[in-house]
């Protein structure tokens, strides 16, 4: 099967470089993939040297397994097992991820309690050798409550410390209310904390007391610390993008990306993604105001302070489902997924750093399905490897790479 899906990959780039765009789809490079069949969930992550790693979940003998490989001479290692569970929460959108600091690894996935079907905990683990054993995992956030919890962005921070935010439920339960609430009893918050390389937490925040239920977050790091990025909620049901950022020691107030003015009543299930070098901040996102589907993309060159006014990238029949990465010259590459002659395919576009658009290619086939999962990307230098999960009789994360 793992030779058949990639003969499969290389027989949609064949015919997608015969389709016109000759030149820019021969840049695309399948990767043998290390995950076996009945995987997905993939998720990308590239190291302050460069190096990138690809995480997965494979499903064995009734237990959910969470792996990791590094990409060395551009194929992957063989694969280590971060964790593995019977009782774990594992979902299309809210996908487990790694992230590697100097000398620290960290991991998180989701886990169910007993209490109900959408109470789950989100678990995280650390290595400080090279994942080559993992420390007992441990809960980030400290309610207690059976709630749900997730859609967890990490990154690493000085002095071997890890960065996580989420998705809090605590409040969607009882008659708590969250801290600073202005009528926001009952919503799901975004929070934030900052653990040691042992996984004590140093600081815990509530950044919003008030956001969409189920769309990712996406965080960076900017000049000035940590930035996050995820989907607001208003008490009008207006769900657009908004930011959050480190600054002078402290978290800014909540302000919004762009104002699309989406009033939907329920979640969308499709986050943001962001990147930043220093100063400049790319980030996509996924709407359909006035009912028109449509992915965006805007620039900030203040470190997340100010955007410029976005960019269309796609409209009409795209699915969202966005990625987001930049090249060394602070060009813009974007994922995103569109449906065309009835079929769902991965797109990828290259912009420069103010917007413009540059190419456009085809990844590859793929399905509008939830089980199809997100799209993932990630880069180092001129490179972008991307990550995906191949729906047929089996699932199976697939992987390529595109040299600019």
């Amino acid at each position: 099967m793992l030779r058949q899906s990639y003969l499969l990959l290389l027989t949609i780039l064949f015919f997608s470089c015969s389709s016109g765009d000759k030149d820019e789809l021969a840049k695309v490079n399948p990767i043998g993939s290390p995950a076996s069949q009945s995987s997905e969930e993939p998720f990308l992550f590239t190291a302050a040297d460069g190096a990138v790693y690809l995480s997965w979940i494979e499903r064995k003998e009734n237990k959910d397994q969470f792996k990791f490989s590094k990409m060395i001479d551009g194929k992957w290692s063989t694969p280590q097992l971060i964790s593995e569970g019977n009782n774990w929460f594992v979902n299309w959108a809210d996908y487990p991820s790694i992230m590697v600091n100097s000398e620290v690894m960290a991991a998180h996935w989701l886990q169910k309690r007993a209490e109900g079907t959408y109470d789950y905990d989100v678990r995280m683990s650390l290595s400080t050798n090279k994942g080559n054993a993992w420390n007992d995992s441990f809960i980030p956030h400290t309610d207690g409550v059976s709630a749900e919890h997730g859609f967890v962005s990490m990154l690493p921070m000085p002095n071997n410390r890890t960065f996580a935010t989420w998705l809090d439920g605590r409040f969607t339960k009882g008659e708590k209310h969250s801290e600073g609430s202005h009528g926001g009893v009952g919503a799901m918050t975004l929070r934030a904390a900052i653990f040691d390389k042992s996984g004590k937490p140093e600081s815990e925040w509530e950044l919003d007391n008030r956001v969409c239920d189920c769309c990712q977050t996406t965080a960076a790091m900017t000049s000035n610390g940590p930035i996050v990025i995820y989907r607001n909620r208003t008490e009008d049901e207006i769900r657009d993008m908004a930011i959050v950022r480190w600054e002078n020691n402290a978290w800014t107030e909540p302000s919004i990306v762009h104002a699309d003015d989406w009033n939907i009543a329920g979640c969308p299930v499709n986050g943001p993604s962001v990147a930043a070098n220093k100063d400049f901040v790319a980030v996509s996102w996924f709407t359909a105001s006035n009912a028109n589907p449509t992915v965006k993309l805007s620039v900030s060159e203040d470190a997340g302070k100010n955007f410029a006014e976005p960019i269309i990238i796609s409209q009409g029949n795209t699915n969202g489902r966005v990625g987001t990465t930049l090249l060394a010259d602070n060009s813009i590459v974007v994922t995103w997924m569109e449906t065309k002659n009835d079929a769902a395919q991965i797109l990828l576009g290259h912009f420069d750093k103010s917007g413009n658009h540059l190419a456009t290619k085809t990844i590859a086939q793929s399905s509008a399905a939830r089980s199809s999962g997100f799209p993932v990307l990630s880069s180092t230098g001129n490179k972008v490897i991307l990550a995906w999960t191949e729906v047929g009789e089996t699932k199976q994360v697939q992987t390529a790479s595109v040299q600019f």
